[in-house]
């Protein structure tokens, strides 16, 4: 099993829980249900209760009265955007081989140059690499991803995207490797394996998957796994180092939902 001890924060454990079960309650979740299932993987109320208040602040969560007229919260609209665009990254397939880029070419005046910042962290939480100042890089597939993001926060003024290929000079496996620092991503991926790897082969050891204990092991997993695919751009395997670790950190995640998943949705009633 997991070690409660090793921090997660509660408000991403609460986006993580609506992400796997939350959103596909009929209705609002209400907040008693939010404690119990929060307090599984170690989160006590009060963190639960502020953690809540600063997700509705963003607008992430909205208040409503569950059919039984219990306080509970439900999803904003953006919320389940980014959830469904978070969805196509967490569970994604190995990428196809050649698949062809995104580039976004942003300028921003100087009057608004704090936003310039904005923008830059923007493109580097979904995965972007910086291919020169200005231009940045992606695998193709995450263009409608990009524009949800990027409209969402009214950056969309500021930027342009294309779709192209890379004609060179360089090869194409060279320059990934300016665009992207792929040994601190492979770093990422390393430390996933080293927690979760031996988590998956406990699991595998037992005959049984009690639901509480596959739930919590479940949302543990997911919550750490599901920043690694905006770190990792998720390149084709050719155009990356040999024995790529993000190869076998995705294999034990997805072995990990695959086991854990449905058991842990009878402990969260879904």
């Amino acid at each position: 099993m997991i070690n409660v001890s090793d921090q997660h924060a509660p408000r991403s454990l609460i986006v993580t829980l609506y992400g796997a079960y939350g959103r596909f309650v009929p209705g609002p979740v209400p907040v008693a249900e939010l404690i119990r299932l929060l307090a599984a993987v170690g989160v006590d109320a009060p963190s639960v209760r502020s953690s809540v208040s600063r997700l509705k602040r963003r607008g992430l969560l909205l208040p409503a009265r569950t059919a039984r007229g219990a306080a509970g919260y439900e999803l904003s609209p953006e919320a389940r955007q980014l959830l469904e665009d978070g969805n196509r990254r967490v569970y994604a397939a190995a990428p196809p081989e050649d698949e062809g880029w995104v580039l976004a070419v942003f300028s921003v005046p100087e009057s608004e140059r704090q936003k310039r910042h904005v923008l830059r962290s923007r493109l580097a939480g979904l995965g972007f690499g910086t291919a020169a100042p200005g231009v940045w890089i992606a695998p193709a597939r995450l263009y409608e991803e990009a524009r949800n993001s990027l409209r969402r926060l009214r950056l969309d003024r500021y930027v342009d995207l294309f779709r192209g290929e890379h004609l060179g000079f360089a090869a194409t496996a060279e320059a990934v490797t300016r665009w992207w620092d792929l040994a601190t991503i492979a770093k990422t991926h390393e430390a996933f394996l080293d927690r979760y790897a031996p988590v998956l082969r406990e699991w595998e050891r037992r005959a049984d998957t009690p639901p509480e204990a596959a739930y919590r092991d479940y949302l543990l997993t997911l919550d750490s796994w599901r920043r690694l695919p905006y770190a990792d751009p998720g390149l084709p395997a050719h155009l990356l180092p040999g024995d790529w670790p993000g190869t076998r950190s995705a294999a034990v995640f997805l072995e990990l939902h695959e086991r854990l998943r449905d058991a842990g949705a009878v402990f969260a009633g879904v």
